[in-house]
């Protein structure tokens, strides 16, 4: 909803029957922390409490495959991210998110560098009080469960968990049970979205326009014991297409969803 006011944004998602939402503080939105004033804040805070809707995450965008300035950059991301979060409930802050960057094909020869990079992410966000939840991704370095989990043995902080997004392993053929069989014990946050072709030419949409079967997917976090958000990520690929519509995108996920979730009770 990055075209619409986030007063707007917040009604409405309550308005269909939204829980919780995910606020992107990436550049161009409305929360981006440099134009999200104090004043703004508070009166987000005000609100969601109003309409009973949680923020349970903030969406960040920065990667472990860069340079040391780039470097440098993210971390202070990672510490205006966790002022935005303490502001937003002081009590229970919300935890950040975000994918890691790079491509499959450079694994090798940028783990360490990853590993070291994900160090000091961690050290930050265990200054700030803060959760890191991390995302693999098809077109990253990080693209399987495989990897992330090497990435978070390598890096051992309770600051540094998951975020799970089985679009990117359903690409790969990689099966839904084993991955959540794999990532839910450290999962702390998960996206929802459809995709359609492989690894090297695909296209995200939004849940329920594609093969994605949610009755089993609810099914398998409800027998896996998940107990966090759920919240749905409309890809770039589909809200900067031309016509894109915010409001209608959010009543169709929801239709789609919140069927299943009635279909596993």
């Amino acid at each position: 909803m990055k075209t619409l006011p986030l007063d707007e944004a917040l009604k409405t998602c309550a308005e269909i029957g939204y829980s919780n939402v995910e606020i992107a503080l990436n550049a161009g939105y409305p929360t981006e922390p440099k134009v999200f004033t104090p004043e703004a804040r508070k009166a987000a805070v005000q609100q969601l409490a109003a309409l009973k809707l949680d923020a349970p995450c903030l969406m960040v965008n920065i990667s472990l495959t860069v340079d040391e300035k780039t470097h440098a950059q993210a971390l202070q991301t990672i510490r205006d991210a966790a002022q935005v979060a303490r502001d937003l409930n002081a009590a229970n802050p919300p935890i950040i998110e975000t994918v890691l960057g790079g491509k499959p094909a450079t694994w090798e020869e940028q783990k360490a560098g990853m590993v070291e990079h994900l160090q000091s992410w961690a050290e930050t966000a265990e200054k700030e009080k803060t959760t890191i939840a991390i995302k693999a991704h098809v077109g990253s370095a990080v693209n399987s469960p495989e990897r992330l989990l090497w990435l978070l043995e390598k890096v051992k902080s309770p600051a540094i968990q998951v975020a799970y997004d089985y679009s990117h392993f359903e690409l790969q053929g990689i099966d839904m049970e084993e991955s959540m069989k794999l990532l839910l014990p450290r999962t702390k946050f998960i996206h929802v979205k459809d995709s359609v072709g492989e690894p090297g030419k695909f296209q995200f949409l939004l849940p329920g326009e594609g093969r994605t079967d949610y009755v089993k997917y609810f099914t398998a976090l409800k027998k896996h014991g998940y107990q966090g958000p759920v919240v749905v990520e409309v890809s770039g690929q589909v809200f900067n297409k031309p016509g894109y519509e915010p409001v209608a995108a959010a009543k169709k996920c929801y239709s789609a969803l919140a069927g299943a979730l009635a279909k596993v009770g």
